[in-house]
């Protein structure tokens, strides 16, 4: 089932945090546009990441926090709670991946056994989901980042292992509409490649996804039965990084991904 938003939650500590930098914000009379103008000597951000901030589902820099204890005029108060609140705070938990969806500059992607949720249709996602249309439509409103105009979209490539091309999910025709739509989604700003079947990289273990936020930082995605994790350990995104060099160096090129994707459609599905 499609995760669910739990204030709860949140961090307690990065939502104290965020509580004390809206105050800030406000004292000033400045929008969290105005803010992400002026975040990281002028660089900026995105209000979006703003918000994330002020409700506790992101943890920002110190680079970031640096930057507005001056346009605040905070005299290193703001900088002494980034220390005591943010620093060491775990990363938000899993239900607020869509929130970095939202966000990111870059997605990355490995999909072992099932289609990226960003790229399903409605029918196929229908299924894995039992039939709960709330959720449903929650997945496809997941799908509008890839088509928005303001931000633009972020960058997005799909590595699909093979075997998901031949993983009946409810009947042939539901597989024969899901594979033409990832045709017509590598038509767009999406990159999508079929790596071929083999036991010998780490992508075996298991799906992932890296997102690249326009604060620099890497947050990856994983899922279990249970729930699925961010994570955004170092030991961790470096590992992952591997799996993805190993993976990329077997994926097809886009072309010849394409014609694969095409040819099962009309072969296995029709």
């Amino acid at each position: 089932m499609a995760p669910r938003r739990n204030k709860a939650k949140v961090s307690p500590t990065l939502l104290a945090f965020g509580r004390r930098f809206r105050k800030y914000r406000e004292a000033k009379g400045w929008s969290q546009e105005n803010v992400a103008r002026r975040a990281n000597d002028g660089q900026g951000v995105t209000p979006q990441y703003v918000g994330m901030i002020e409700t506790g589902r992101t943890r920002c820099t110190l680079e970031f926090v640096q930057t507005m204890d001056r346009e605040f005029g905070a005299n290193g108060v703001l900088v002494d709670l980034w220390e005591d609140l943010v620093k060491d705070a775990a990363f938000p938990v899993w239900f607020d991946w869509p929130s970095i969806e939202e966000t990111t500059e870059e997605l990355v992607s490995y999909s072992l056994s099932l289609v990226h949720g960003l790229l399903q249709t409605p029918e196929y996602a229908s299924v894995l989901l039992y039939g709960d249309q709330e959720a449903v439509e929650a997945r496809m409103r997941r799908q509008d980042i890839l088509t928005r105009r303001d931000p633009p979209p972020p960058g997005c490539t799909f590595l699909i292992d093979e075997g998901v091309l031949l993983r009946e999910v409810g009947n042939p025709k539901i597989m024969r509409e899901q594979l033409d739509h990832l045709v017509v989604a590598s038509q767009g700003p999406v990159s999508v490649q079929v790596v071929p079947m083999r036991g010998d990289h780490l992508g075996n273990i298991g799906s992932f996804t890296i997102a690249y936020l326009d604060d620099l930082r890497e947050v990856a995605y994983v899922e279990s039965v249970a729930r699925g994790f961010t994570m955004e350990d170092s030991e961790d995104l470096s590992t992952m990084r591997r799996a993805l060099r190993e993976i990329r160096s077997q994926a097809l090129p886009t072309n010849m991904s394409i014609d694969l994707i095409r040819r099962t459609a009309e072969e296995r599905w029709s």
